[in-house]
Order: C-alpha cells, then sequence, then structure tokens
C-alpha cells in the first residue's frame, strides 16, 4: 500500500478513535505516533514499517495498555494500512517486554505473545523491524520529556545498545545523538557491552 494513502487511512482512524485526545509525553498520542512515523520515514524505513510505527499503539503495548482498537477488529486496521503494516503493528504490540527483551539475540531468538502467551521464534527481518520500531519509540519520548531520560534513560541506553546489532546506522545515529548527548555517556559501538536482561523492561509505548 502506498505509504501516503495508508497515512491518510491510518491518521482518519487514529482522530476517529480519540487519540488525539489521550495525553502522551510531548503532546497527545496522536502527535506521539505521528512523530515516530516520520522518523521512521527519516530512517528509510520501508513504507509498511512506517505505517507500522503510525500505529503502533493501537492495541496497546505492554509499556502503554490503554488499547484503542480491540484485536477482533484487526481486519479493519489491514483494511486501512494493509496486511504487512498490521501484522507489525500486532506484533509490536504482543511483545511481553519483561520476557523478551533478554532474548531477542539469542540463537534462536526467543519473543512471547502476550496476548496468546505462545514463545515465538522470529525470523531476522521480523527482528530487525521490531528492534527499529521499538527505537523510534522510545527515542521520540526521549526527545520531547526531560523526565522520561532522567528516569529511564539508564535503562534504555542499555536496551538500545543491546538491540545495536538489529538497529539501521540511521537508528544507532538517533540513539547516540538523544541518549549518548555532550559525552556525558560513553556510546558503545555495538551491543556486546549492554546492560543486564531487564534493561527498559517498563519503557512506555
Amino acid at each position: 500500500m502506498p505509504v501516503l494513502s495508508g497515512a491518510t487511512h491510518a491518521m482518519t482512524l487514529l482522530r476517529a478513535l480519540g487519540a488525539g485526545e489521550i495525553e502522551h509525553p510531548g503532546g497527545s498520542l496522536l502527535e506521539h505516533v505521528r512523530r515516530v512515523g516520520e522518523l521512521l520515514g527519516d530512517w528509510d524505513a520501508r513504507p509498511a514499517l512506517r505505517l507500522a510505527g503510525l500505529c503502533h499503539a493501537l492495541y496497546g503495548t505492554d509499556g502503554f495498555p490503554s488499547a484503542l482498537l480491540p484485536l477482533a477488529r484487526r481486519p479493519q486496521l489491514a483494511a486501512a494500512i494493509g496486511a504487512e503494516a498490521e501484522a507489525l503493528v500486532y506484533f509490536y504490540a504482543s511483545c511481553d517486554r519483561k520476557a523478551s527483551y533478554p532474548a531477542l539475540l539469542d540463537d534462536p531468538p526467543l519473543f512471547r505473545d502476550r496476548f496468546s502467551g505462545r514463545i515465538l521464534h522470529p525470523g531476522p527481518q521480523r527482528l530487525r523491524d521490531f528492534a527499529e520500531l521499538t527505537a523510534a519509540n522510545e527515542l521520540d519520548i526521549a526527545r520531547v520529556s526531560p523526565e522520561f531520560r532522567r528516569q529511564r534513560g539508564g535503562e534504555l541506553r542499555a536496551l538500545l545498545t543491546r538491540l545495536r546489532p538489529l538497529l539501521s546506522e540511521a537508528a544507532w545515529t538517533e540513539c547516540r545523538a538523544v541518549l549518548f548527548r555532550a559525552g556525558a555517556h560513553a556510546a558503545p559501538e555495538d551491543g556486546r557491552t549492554a546492560g543486564g536482561p531487564g534493561a527498559a523492561d517498563g519503557a512506555r509505548g
């Protein structure tokens, strides 16, 4: 689906579901998801991932439990943004972060679906998409909320450093700019020195 057409349908749906009325760091939830989609576009993400960024919070997440759209209405979202983008939204929303974050780089990777309880072994592309969307979501909040950076900055640095092997160069450059500012924290070149397995379990979005 062309990203402009999908984005128009997505924004119409988000507004109809009240995303503009839900408070979120940096303004409303609608503003947040719009910025996430734009950030992914800045990183040259393919259209389906950009649309997933725009809609990533519709089913709720492990860090933002307020679902705007019940899972029973997944076909409605798929019709609006395409099946591939909707599947990415579901995958992101379904992540049991406490169980999954420490195991995403295992061999094989382990991912727990918090909706079904199933343990999955995602392929490389799905993992890269998930990491990229995770980075875009968390970095947007970190950019607009000094309080979030103070409270969760260390956890977020550890998480995204751990996910570094899955991130694009553009995403990692943004991580360094937002989370390792002014030499206050040394930015590692890869994910091998990341923090412990519980890093950023409580991050929002």
